[in-house]
């Protein structure tokens, strides 16, 4: 287990290395990274100037260098719209999106599972016959339509909820909704194939033959083994949330990381978005080591 810890610890590594290699060199593929930083009207002194002050001027494998050294350290540059470390912009925005992520994910994964569950155990009954449908809607749907439509319905015509900004609980639930219905529908479809695939195994019929409650069948030995596929597409879930949930952040001015992103590609903030484009990436990584292991929790048998 430590061997195999260790070798994906150094893949991750080298996945993120490469990933830094991408983004610093992509800055360079669209032309003069200071001509493409400065506004439209700046003067060709003004952009001399900036690249200077950038480092631009410098052999690309130096500017290389000092953008790996400072990485290193923590330091991942200064947003040229709001003159801050960016890493200090991004703790900010953090915090909204994490929450809005975990509750996304949270209400959906738990809807997804009961969908699954009953839509497998009452196969071709009415009640599989609702569940398909809840989950055929909710990924058929366009996320910011659904988020449209709860801002005309419970905002503007109930006046029941804020229709955008980050304060409470009234002002989490729309977009946590609107943006956990596409994932809940995904769980639940995964669950229900992944669930009827695993009663039909022989180790099921065996513990009905031991007299097992169906019950116990079901939990202990049927969801638990359905659940790794269940795993692997979460977590992808959870990782693409983190990186930002940018249509629904745009659609409720949702403080996070994607309306973030949009705004410093609007503002031609180029450290700013080299910033999320890596913490995104960071978070893929840590997220795919972390269901690997999960993968050995749920079956012992992957230690082989």
């Amino acid at each position: 287990m430590a061997r195999y810890l260790l070798s994906r610890l150094g893949q991750s590594v080298l996945v993120l290395f490469g990933v830094s290699l991408l983004i610093f060199f992509s800055l360079h593929l669209t032309g003069d990274p200071a001509a493409i930083m400065m506004p439209p009207g700046a003067s060709q002194q003004e952009i001399d100037q900036f690249r200077h002050s950038m480092g631009f001027d410098q052999p690309l494998l130096w500017q290389y260098g000092q953008y790996l050294g400072n990485l290193l350290q923590g330091d991942m540059g200064q947003s040229l719209r709001y003159d801050q470390p960016v890493t200090t912009l991004i703790g900010e925005r953090v915090p909204a999106t994490v929450l809005l992520a975990v509750t996304a994910l949270g209400w959906s994964t738990a809807a997804g599972l009961l969908l699954g569950l009953v839509s497998a155990v009452w196969r071709n009954s009415v009640w599989d016959l609702i569940a398909r449908l809840l989950a055929f809607s909710g990924q058929a749907i366009p996320v910011f339509w659904l988020g449209l439509l709860m801002i005309l319905f419970f905002s503007l015509q109930l006046r029941l909820l804020p229709s955008s900004g980050y304060g409470d609980l009234t002002h989490l639930i729309m977009p946590a909704v609107s943006l956990g219905a596409y994932y809940m529908s995904a769980i639940a479809r995964l669950v229900r194939a992944s669930l009827i695939d695993v009663l039909h195994q022989d180790y099921i019929r065996t513990a009905q033959a031991k007299g097992l409650s169906a019950w116990r069948i079901l939990i202990r030995h049927g969801l638990r083994n359905a659940l790794i596929p269940v795993v692997t597409v979460q977590g992808m879930y959870f990782a693409s949330l983190l990186g930002g949930a940018l249509v629904t952040e745009i659609i409720f001015a949702w403080p996070g990381i994607g309306r973030l992103a949009v705004q410093a590609i609007q503002n031609r903030d180029f450290p700013l978005v080299q910033a999320i484009v890596l913490l995104a990436a960071v978070v893929f990584v840590v997220v795919n080591l972390v269901i690997d292991l999960l993968y050995v929790v749920l079956n012992p048998r992957i230690r082989l």
